[in-house]
């Protein structure tokens, strides 16, 4: 057997971040009574919101944007696109959410049977970009920590996916070889060209079947599929 450790990242990939998080959004639209702020559409500012934050992480993990100014800058910018400027509640807005999303359980489908399934011929790993005060909480809440013998994340790194720093961390930290390692993510850019630079296999988790030019080792769409592989 080639493969001897298995690296996820979390965040889409095993952990269901866009049910969890637009939870959290509708939950704390109505707790802060966002209606009277004159955002007058929850759908609406939870589809904008997801937007912005898509934009702020990426400038995050490029080094544009810091930690704590992403926390509630990315709430500001999604205000502001329905003309609201309100620092005060951008960031009662950013502390509810990083307080409230993490505590919610939803997973991606086919994420427990997989995990058992890989569990017993694999020592299984994270690797993520995600803050690190609300990862492990993830992690431990929706009842998928025992799976994994290394959860490895970016800010002990000082670097962030798709930097050969992380991976190079993670193999040192699990005590594995690139040879027999492989990352199985959704974010193409920083979970899978980071492997594959790094000289890792590599399985993109491609559920909505975005269509890229890159030569990588396996697509799935389903984490099912990874049993035809692994």
């Amino acid at each position: 057997m080639k493969h001897k450790h298995v690296f996820f990242d979390l965040d889409r990939t095993l952990w269901d971040f866009d049910k969890n998080s637009s939870d959290a959004l509708a939950r704390l639209f109505v707790e802060l009574n966002l209606i009277d702020a004159g955002i007058d559409n929850q759908d609406s500012f939870i589809k904008i919101y997801q937007k912005v934050n898509e934009e702020c992480w990426k400038a995050y993990r490029h080094g544009l944007l810091e930690k704590e100014e992403l926390r509630f800058r990315r709430f500001a910018l999604a205000f502001e696109r329905f003309g609201v400027f309100d620092e005060k509640l951008a960031k009662r807005m950013g502390d509810g959410y990083v307080d409230l999303s993490p505590t919610l359980t939803g997973l991606v489908d086919g994420t427990m049977d997989t995990l058992d399934y890989l569990g017993s011929k694999y020592d299984l790993h994270i690797i993520t970009n995600g803050f690190k005060e609300v990862q492990h909480i993830k992690i431990d809440n929706s009842g998928i920590g025992h799976h994994f013998k290394q959860v490895v994340i970016s800010e002990d790194v000082g670097q962030k996916k798709p930097h050969p720093a992380v991976f190079d961390f993670a193999l040192k930290a699990s005590n594995a070889r690139a040879e027999e390692s492989i990352m199985i993510g959704d974010d193409l850019e920083a979970d899978i060209l980071g492997a594959r630079d790094a000289g890792w296999d590599q399985v993109y988790f491609n559920p909505e079947e975005i269509q890229h030019s890159e030569k990588i080792a396996f697509e799935v769409r389903h984490l099912s599929e990874l049993k035809s592989i692994l």
